[in-house]
C-alpha cells in the first residue's frame, strides 16, 4: 500500500522539524512544499505532501503517523 499524509503548520522551524522526523521514518516528499498567507491569523503557512510505500492494506482506521 502507498500511504499519503499531507503535513501542515505555520511557517516556522517547527515545519521544518515536522516533515524532517517524517523523513528520518521513510516517507518521502511528495511534489513541492505550498505555502499561503492565513489572513484570519496574519501568518504564513506551510504544506508539504509525503508518501510511504507501507505494508498491508488500506484502512481508514489506520493512524498515518504512526506508519
Amino acid at each position: 500500500m502507498k500511504a499519503y499524509r499531507l503535513l501542515t503548520a505555520d511557517d516556522t522551524s517547527d515545519f521544518c522539524h515536522k516533515v524532517t522526523e517524517a523523513l528520518s521514518k521513510g516517507w518521502e516528499l511528495y511534489g513541492d512544499p505550498a505555502y499561503a498567507y492565513d489572513a484570519a491569523n496574519g501568518t504564513m503557512r506551510c504544506a508539504q505532501a509525503v508518501t510511504k510505500d507501507a505494508d498491508g492494506d488500506y484502512s481508514r482506521d489506520i493512524k498515518l503517523g504512526a506508519l
